[in-house]
């Protein structure tokens, strides 16, 4: 039967059913509940079929059953219950004792999607048959409040068994965050641990672009809001997502980009690193830059891998002059309850085109400084020195800086040679020498040299590059939701800067022509590293 058909017949029956269930119930509020109880069986009923001939019959078969669910429920006070009532009950069906099954578990959901106090309390009073004031003492709030709740409680749960609750497609098909990644400094939490659960990423993508309440992202998800309450605080309290009042709110970068959209930014990439990376290339290898002797460390003569580390960083950190700086990162980024300012950003998607370039295995660009030295560092497909450990990369540059500057001075423990040939820093000779094995720069003036390189291209190049970003940045603020776009917008400005995914081009584009050469298994650890003055 149609809606509005069932909906048209039940409206003839309300005041009979009604008068049904108090001649029959003890209390007007239980008549109440049963009558309602009857109808929505009724309709729901009627909505799945076509076969009721005399709906006058059925409604009553229906009262008599719920008549029934009624007086059990209450048996365990059986005095004022007419005897006669209970013998003319008929027997129920495996039919309806299903249905009944089937409203006791639609109860037990929607007592999920109480708050936590009230569920507390419903739970304490109708399911563990304790009384009131035991419940106020257990809670330890006055027995008023307990009876306020109750009755909040019992208008809820009236309210939700007659909603029809939908979940969106994220019950059958959650996304997945296909990338996670920081822009700033980490603090104590392992965001990445964070979000590691299927259902935080769906939690979060279901308010990327909506205020929603905990219920109704439970709709979406078609989980018990029960799981999802202290998911969403901890989120909240930790800066990924914002609420007002009941509702939260995304407040991340976390973006959802179309197939067009990774097309472009495929082609716009390689079309940025054809502008920049063999002519980098040509340019330190034929003016004899890679010479000096400001530049050292054991590979000094290894021009190979040199270049796997200076063309990263110059891919980087060169062309400060020609970057247009309108939003600092103080405005875009987030300080985070465990001593973390950063902006964190994923992605979901649900397929890439063919020739996408996926950055397997990319962490970067890092930078720790401790105010006389930096320490730069990528990590990417053709190295081993990051990725195992990005949460604890911060610590570990400090260390290797403050070791590395004691080294200078002094010889260090062998326990500390231990740990820095460990981290692929250094190896010991036969005499037990330590010989750094990443790439130094000496002094601020061959580091000073190194970025004019880069500058030098990107001015020469400046058209080219600009054109690239404008068609770039407003296709990738296009559908962005507000609350991200400043922070997609400060990152927008290191675009073919401080940005990996250039950075990883030039290094493919260079790798894929031959001029780079993946570098053997001994030199993995201590790649794409630098160490220089700050």
């Amino acid at each position: 039967m149609r809606k509005q058909e069932a909906e048209k017949v039940l409206e003839s029956w309300l005041n009979p059913v009604l008068g049904f269930a108090l001649k029959r119930c003890k209390t007007p509020e239980d008549a109440e509940d049963l009558s309602q109880e009857i109808i929505l069986r009724v309709y729901r009923a009627l909505l799945l079929r076509d076969d009721v001939e005399d709906v006058s019959k059925f409604i009553w078969t229906v009262a008599h059953n719920a008549l029934c669910n009624y007086y059990r429920s209450a048996s365990k006070n059986m005095i004022g219950i007419p005897v006669e009532a209970l013998a003319d009950l008929p027997a129920e069906s495996a039919e309806d004792a299903e249905e009944d099954a089937e409203t006791v578990e639609r109860l037990k959901k929607e007592i999920a999607y109480l708050s936590g106090l009230q569920r507390k309390i419903v739970i304490a009073y109708y399911i563990d048959h304790k009384k009131q004031e035991q419940i106020a003492r257990e809670l330890g709030i006055p027995v008023g409040t307990v009876k306020w709740h109750l009755f909040e409680a019992k208008k809820e749960l009236k309210k939700g068994m007659g909603k029809m609750r939908e979940a969106s497609s994220l019950k059958y098909n959650p996304v997945r965050f296909v990338t996670r990644g920081i822009t700033g400094s980490l603090g104590r939490k392992d965001v990445y641990d964070m979000f590691g659960s299927p259902l935080v990423q769906n939690l979060c993508y279901a308010v990327r672009d909506t205020w929603k309440t905990v219920n109704e992202i439970a709709d979406d998800l078609g989980v018990s809001p029960v799981y999802l309450e202290d998911e969403a605080a901890r989120l909240e309290e930790f800066g990924f997502l914002k609420k007002k009042g009941d509702k939260y709110l995304a407040d991340f970068l976390l973006e959802e980009p179309s197939l067009d959209f990774l097309r472009l930014e495929n082609d716009t990439y390689k079309a940025a690193a054809d502008l920049f990376a063999d002519e980098l290339y040509a340019r330190l290898t034929e003016r004899g830059v890679l010479d000096s002797p400001a530049i050292t460390g054991r590979w000094k003569t290894d021009k190979n891998f040199l270049l796997w580390a200076l063309i990263p960083y110059i891919a980087a950190c060169s062309g400060d002059s020609v970057r247009e700086m309108k939003i600092s990162f103080e405005e875009a980024a987030t300080v985070r309850k465990d001593g973390g300012t950063n902006i964190f950003h994923a992605q979901v998607r649900e397929a890439v085109p063919e020739e996408y370039e996926a950055m397997n295995g990319w962490f970067g660009p890092c930078w720790n400084g401790d105010g006389k030295h930096i320490l730069w560092q990528v990590g990417s497909e053709w190295s081993d020195n990051l990725q195992e450990r990005a949460m604890n990369y911060q610590e570990d540059a400090a260390k290797i800086l403050a070791l590395y500057e004691r080294e200078q001075q002094e010889k260090l423990s062998v326990d500390e040679y231990a740990w820095l040939a460990q981290m692929g820093q250094i190896v010991l000779d036969s005499e037990d020498r330590a010989q750094w094995q990443i790439v130094v720069l000496d002094n601020q003036q061959i580091r000073e040299e190194l970025l004019a390189i880069g500058t030098k291209i990107r001015e020469e190049k400046a058209a080219e590059f600009r054109k690239l970003k404008e068609a770039y940045t407003r296709a990738a603020l296009k559908d962005l939701p507000a609350q991200m776009r400043k922070m997609k917008e400060f990152e927008l400005q290191f675009l073919f800067n401080s940005d990996g995914r250039f950075v990883y081009h030039c290094l493919k584009k260079l790798v894929n022509s031959g001029k780079l050469t993946p570098p053997p298994e001994e030199q993995k650890k201590a790649m794409s590293t630098l160490i220089m003055p700050a």
